[in-house]
């Protein structure tokens, strides 16, 4: 399959224009999404779009003690899925929770996120991963600024821009407890990024990504033309949407305060991973859901 969007390939950055829309179904059916065309307007220029109190509190309250109830099982399990902080033994990540806990899966499938997602990808979708994301008063470490497609292009085949990320705030979200950054408008240009990718890259890049991290001038260009970084505050419950591409990466947390995520990725099912764009081998299942267990949701 041709690679429109190659990347770790060549010694020197380079920016592409986006081939794929945004939202995939055609805006003249405005009218029947489950959200209104300002929304969609500002997904569609932007990249990203956050709903506040999408979840009641008590829906947050039940997924808060589910978080740290899984937390608390894995603090002394080995296992690839459950990613620890570069320098500490602290959890950082637990991946593939829709599938591994009914509780995430029921949560995966809620009807109000999967009607949103299925009209910005205008297809029926699946989880492409899933993941619960600790960021403790601190000790909660960065994430360098990446573009989740690039990633999920190179390492685990993944064609088109047509899949969506969506990130449930479990903590109240401020400006300086390691929040959410996105840069507006980014999710219209690629980066392609320069280093070849390593055998089982992931092993490192889920603690610390090296490899498929753009570099400072195709950083600044994208904030000068987006208008600076954008950072989605508010309380526990609210849902941040981003389009794949859309650059995103979050500070360290030196506050009191924690900032926890639920994160799940909705690809679209006419997009199901392929081989690698990087020649290497298949990313494990706990990563990169692939076609051999895709569950259809609509």
């Amino acid at each position: 399959m041709e690679d429109l969007y190659p990347s770790r390939k060549k010694d020197q950055p380079e920016i592409l224009e986006r081939k794929d829309p945004v939202i995939h179904t055609d805006r003249s059916k405005d009218n029947q999404a489950p959200i209104s065309k300002e929304q969609l307007d500002s997904y569609e220029k932007n990249g990203f779009l956050q709903i506040e109190n999408f979840f009641s509190d008590e829906e947050v309250t039940d997924m808060q003690k589910a978080i740290f109830e899984l937390q608390d099982s894995n603090k002394d399990v080995t296992s690839d899925k459950v990613i620890r902080e570069p320098e500490s033994d602290d959890i950082r990540s637990i991946f593939h929770v829709h599938k591994d806990d009914n509780y995430f899966k029921d949560v995966a499938n809620d009807q109000r996120i999967l009607d949103i997602v299925n009209h910005l990808l205008g297809s029926d979708v699946y989880i492409h991963q899933s993941r619960i994301n600790y960021k403790p008063g601190f000790k909660g470490k960065e994430f360098d600024w990446h573009s989740d497609f690039e990633t999920w292009h190179v390492e685990d085949g993944m064609p088109r821009m047509r899949a969506v990320s969506l990130s449930i705030a479990l903590s109240d979200n401020y400006t300086f407890n390691g929040p959410l950054m996105l840069i507006p408008g980014s999710q219209n240009y690629y980066v392609s990024c320069v280093g070849e990718t390593p055998d089982k890259n992931y092993k490192e890049s889920l603690k610390k990504q090296k490899f498929g991290v753009p570099d400072e001038d195709s950083l600044s260009w994208l904030a000068e033309k987006g208008g600076g970084i954008s950072v989605p505050t508010g309380r526990a419950g609210s849902i941040t949407l981003f389009e794949c591409n859309t650059m995103h990466g979050s500070t360290s947390n030196i506050t009191p305060y924690p900032r926890n995520n639920l994160f799940m990725v909705y690809n679209s099912v006419e997009n199901r991973l392929v081989e690698p764009y990087s020649g290497g081998k298949k990313r494990p299942e706990y990563i990169a859901v692939r076609d051999s267990a895709i569950p259809t949701m609509s």
